[in-house]
C-alpha cells in the first residue's frame, strides 16, 4: 500500500478542526485508510542516518497514511481532505468541468508516427491561472512521484511532465528522434547535453538511473518540442530546465507520454482533478487538443462523469444490513459517489465521478457502502449454510500413521521434495528416462533438478548427514512423490507414499518385514490372499533374492528388502540397511 505522508498542522488546517491521533487514526478507519506511523523529518533521519545527521532537520509532526493503492486520488493532501470532508458532509462533492476552447485557441499536442515503436501514446491538459504556495508545490511535485511509482509502474506505462506554459509557445510535437539528434539543458544542470551524454550522466545519479533502461537500447528517443524548438522534456526521463515550474508559474501545461493509453488518461485526470481547486475558476480544466499521426484529433482531458445502477437488496446482502434505498444512496454520497434512488425504490443510479478509476464493477460500489456504513456496525452472524470443514481422508490417514510408526519406534524425517537426477537414478541403480521423473526447465543448483520420484534418496541422505547418531536408526518419512502423466492437465501426479529405513550392523530385513505387517493391521488388511501378500521380486536398488513385492488389494504397491551394497556406497554408508516403500493411496 502507498503511504502519503502529511503535515499534521496542515491537515487540520485544510480540514477545519483539530482532532487528537487517537481520533484523527479512528477517522482514518472508518474511511478505510490507516494511520501507520506519526513522526517528524528529525526522527526519520535519525533513524535511518543516525542523530548526527539530523541535527537542524525539522520537528514538524507528520502522518504517515496507508491508501490502497487502487484510490489514486487519495495519493495527495488535496484529494485526502476533499475526500475526508465529503465523507464528513461538511462540503458536497465537486464539479469538474473540461473548458474546451474554440478551434485554433487552446494548445495542440501533435504526435508524429516516429513515437509509434517506443512510446506511442500522449495526452495533455492546462492548469491556467492556477495559485501555487511552497506547500502547494511540494504537494504537486509529491503527487507526481506517487503517481510514477504506483500506476505508471515506475514510468514504464505512464511519465509526467509539468511546464510552465508562459514560457513555451505551441503547438507541441510528440516525436522520436536518433539520440545524437537531441541537444538541450535538462532540469537542473547548468549546460546542454546530447541524449547519449544524458544516459551516461544519469547512470550514477540515485534517482534516474532506474528510469534509463526504459528507452536506453532503443534507436530512437522520445522528445516534446514547442513550436520554436525548445525542448520541454525527453519521456519517461527528464524535463528541460527551461520550462521549469515554481511558485509564480501561474499556467501549467500538463502532458503525460506512454506505452497505455488508460493508465495514461487516469493519471492526466487525478492531476487535474486535484489541484484545479487552485486555479481561479476552483475545479475547471483546460482542455488541450491532441492530434494523432493518422490525422484524428481527440480534446483531453476527458474527466469522464459515468453511471451505473445496482440494486439496494444486492448492497444489503452483500455487506450482511437491511438498509434503506435512501439511506445507502446517502452512504455512497459520502464516499463521493453521488447517488440516488430512482423508480420505485428498487434501482440506485451512482454517478462515478473521474477521480474513481478504482471503480469497475458493483462489488466496488458495495465495497464502499461498506465502508462508509462501517464495518464495526456489521452485526455478525452465524451463516445460514451447513458447511463444517473436515481434513482431507488421505492426509487424515497420513497423521494416524505417523502417530503409529513414531511408536514402533521409527524417528519421522522431512526431506525436500527436489533433489538431483543421480539421487533418483544414479544411485539407485536406474535409468533418468526410467523414472517418470518430472525435471525443473531452470535449476539453481544441481541439488535441485527433478522432483523426487521415491522418498528412498531422502532417507539414505539423511542417515548419511547423521552417521555418527548411535544404531541402529531407524527412519520414516511419509510424503508425495511426483511422477510425470500425461492424463492429467498439468502433465503430473502426486502420490503419497510412506517409506522406511532401518540402518545397523547387520540387514534387519525381519524388523522391516515386521514394520509392514503393523501398518496393514493399522489398516485392516489381513494377511492372506484377499488382503496383503508379499512376492519375491527383483529391484535395482536392492540385493539379488532379498527383495519382496507388496501386492494388496489386487495390485503392487511397492518394494522391501535389503539395500544393494552398491547402492549403500553411493550414498557414502558403511553399513547394511533394509527399506520399505509403499504408496498409501489404495487405503484411503
Amino acid at each position: 500500500m502507498p503511504t502519503v505522508s502529511v503535515k499534521r498542522d496542515t491537515l487540520f488546517e485544510a480540514l477545519g478542526r483539530t482532532y487528537t491521533d487517537e481520533e484523527f487514526d479512528e477517522l482514518c478507519f472508518q474511511f478505510g485508510l490507516e494511520l501507520d506511523e506519526i513522526t517528524s523529518e528529525k526522527a526519520i533521519i535519525s533513524k535511518e542516518q543516525g542523530d548526527a545527521k539530523a541535527e537542524g532537520a525539522s520537528d514538524t509532526v507528520l502522518y504517515k497514511i496507508d491508501v490502497p493503492a487502487n484510490r489514486y486520488d487519495l495519493l495527495c493532501l488535496e484529494g485526502l481532505v476533499r475526500g475526508l470532508q465529503v465523507f464528513k458532509e461538511r462540503i458536497n462533492i465537486p464539479r469538474y468541468r473540461k473548458i474546451v476552447l474554440a478551434k485554433g485557441e487552446g494548445q495542440r499536442l501533435i504526435i508524429t508516427e516516429e513515437t509509434a515503436k517506443i512510446r506511442p501514446h500522449a495526452v495533455a491538459a492546462v492548469l491556467r491561472n492556477i495559485t501555487f504556495t511552497k506547500e502547494r508545490y511540494d504537494s504537486f511535485i509529491d503527487l507526481q512521484e506517487k503517481l510514477h511509482q504506483n500506476i505508471c509502474r515506475k514510468r514504464a506505462l505512464v511519465a509526467i511532465g509539468t511546464h510552465d506554459l508562459d514560457t513555451i509557445t505551441g503547438p507541441f510535437t510528440y516525436t522520436a528522434k536518433a539520440p545524437s539528434e537531441i541537444k538541450f539543458k535538462p532540469l537542473n544542470q547548468s549546460q546542454e547535453y546530447t541524449a547519449s551524454q544524458l544516459m551516461d550522466l544519469y547512470k550514477t545519479d540515485s534517482h534516474l538511473r532506474h528510469y534509463l533502461h526504459l528507452i536506453e537500447n532503443k534507436p530512437l528517443y522520445p522528445i516534446i518540442y514547442d513550436s520554436n524548438g525548445v525542448v520541454l522534456s525527453m519521456p519517461p526521463i527528464i524535463n528541460g530546465d527551461h520550462t521549469k515550474i515554481g511558485l509564480n508559474t501561474r499556467n501549467v501545461f500538463i502532458e503525460c507520454t506512454g506505452t497505455d493509453i488508460t493508465k495514461a488518461k487516469i493519471v492526466l485526470d487525478i492531476l487535474v482533478t486535484m489541484f484545479s481547486e487552485y486555479c481561479e475558476k476552483p475545479f475547471s480544466v483546460e482542455a488541450a487538443e491532441v492530434i494523432y499521426p493518422n490525422g484524428k484529433t481527440h480534446i483531453y482531458p476527458e474527466l469522464a462523469y459515468r453511471k451505473e445502477k445496482v440494486k439496494p437488496e444486492y448492497i444489503n446482502k452483500k455487506i450482511g444490513i437491511s438498509e434503506t434505498p435512501s439511506n445507502l444512496a446517502k452512504l455512497l454520497t459520502r464516499m463521493c459517489l453521488k447517488s440516488h434512488v430512482t423508480g420505485n425504490g428498487n434501482h440506485i443510479e451512482v454517478e462515478i465521478p473521474p477521480t474513481r478509476a478504482d471503480v469497475i464493477h458493483a462489488c466496488d460500489i458495495v465495497e464502499d457502502a461498506a465502508i462508509a456504513y462501517g464495518y464495526n456496525n456489521i452485526q455478525m452472524t452465524v451463516p445460514k449454510m451447513y458447511t463444517i470443514a473436515n481434513q482431507l481422508p488421505l492426509n487424515k490417514l497420513t497423521e494416524l500413521l505417523r502417530l503409529e510408526l513414531a511408536a514402533a519406534g521409527f524417528t519421522e524425517v522431512l526431506t525436500f521434495a527436489l533433489c538431483s537426477q543421480e539421487d533418483i537414478a544414479d544411485k539407485l541403480g536406474m535409468d533418468i528416462s526410467a523414472t517418470k521423473a518430472v525435471k525443473i526447465a531452470n535449476p539453481k543448483t544441481a541439488e535441485f533438478q527433478v522432483a523426487r520420484t521415491s522418498l528412498l534418496p531422502g532417507l539414505l541422505k539423511t542417515i548419511a548427514a547423521n552417521r555418527k547418531m548411535p544404531l541402529p536408526l531407524k527412519l520414516f518419512e511419509i510424503s508425495d512423490i511426483v511422477v510425470k502423466d500425461d492424463s492429467t492437465d498439468v502433465g503430473a501426479r502426486n502420490y503419497r507414499h510412506l517409506c522406511a529405513l532401518y540402518y545397523n550392523k547387520n540387514p534387519g530385513f525381519e524388523i522391516i518385514h515386521g514394520l509392514l505387517d503393523r501398518v496393514m493391521q493399522l489398516l485392516d488388511v489381513p494377511n492372506e490372499e484377499n488382503g496383503y501378500v508379499i512376492k519375491a521380486a527383483e529391484g535395482s536398488a536392492f540385493f539379488p533374492g532379498r527383495c519382496a513385492e507388496v501386492i494388496a488389494k489386487g495390485q503392487s504397491i511397492g518394494k522391501l528388502g535389503v539395500l544393494h551394497p552398491d547402492v549403500i556406497t553411493k550414498f557414502e554408508l558403511t553399513m547394511p540397511c533394509s527399506a520399505l516403500e509403499i504408496t498409501i493411496e489404495p487405503f484411503v
